[in-house]
């Protein structure tokens, strides 16, 4: 699903302001599910992470996300020559509603800092060469702006909990070589490197990651 070159072998939150201010989500409920509400306290930020659910996010709040993965992606350099896989990275919609895709919040003033893409098994049509008893991880983006502050650790670290809560032995992804800040997150968390399920391209490497959780 990565391309058209890969299609053959991928709770509470209310509105936003208006588009040409920064978005911000007012003060709302806290997600109806524990296990996804993370919280981690900075001097500069605490993040608050829910589910982002079509009908509880907006429109333009999912919008807003897709824009964050694209960019995130386009600042490591990982859309060069790829310029199919942007409406793909975008499209947040379609991702909220066949798989899991987790946000991360600024509790504080409630902008939205970024997603991650959670594939709850091997059925998923977001799937990318899952084994069974494994969850993936897929489009982990940080807006630029708001790096450095732990927000793709929190993204992350709620992708685990689900994935025990569900009794999931491991949870496996994939990774560009340029991702280099993401792997150094997955590295804390345990997660490592198996070449023998890298998936390999004439110009480019996704490179496989695996963290057992049995």
């Amino acid at each position: 699903m990565r391309t058209t070159r890969v299609r053959a072998a991928r709770r509470a939150c209310p509105r936003v302001a208006p588009a040409h201010a920064p978005l911000r989500l007012p003060r709302a409920r806290t997600c109806r599910r524990p296990r996804l509400r993370r919280k981690l306290q900075n001097p500069r930020m605490a993040i608050e992470i829910c589910e982002a659910l079509p009908g509880r996010f907006s429109p333009a709040e999912l919008g807003r996300l897709g824009e964050i993965v694209v960019a995130a992606y386009d600042a490591v350099g990982a859309l060069a020559g790829d310029d199919e896989y942007v409406p793909e990275l975008r499209d947040v919609t379609r991702r909220s509603r066949e798989a899991v895709v987790l946000a991360a919040i600024d509790s504080e003033t409630r902008t939205l800092l970024g997603c991650v893409t959670y594939v709850p098994d091997a059925s998923s049509p977001w799937a990318e060469h899952l084994r069974e008893g494994e969850a993936g991880i897929r489009m982990l983006a940080v807006d630029p702006a708001g790096q450095g502050r732990g927000v793709g650790t929190a993204l992350i670290g709620a992708c685990l909990d689900r994935a025990r809560a569900e009794g999931r032995q491991a949870i496996f992804l994939h990774s560009l070589p340029v991702m280099a800040s993401a792997q150094r997150i997955y590295a804390r968390f345990g997660f490592r490197r198996v070449p023998d399920r890298d998936w390999v391209f004439p110009d480019f490497l996704l490179m496989g990651f695996v963290l057992d959780l049995a």
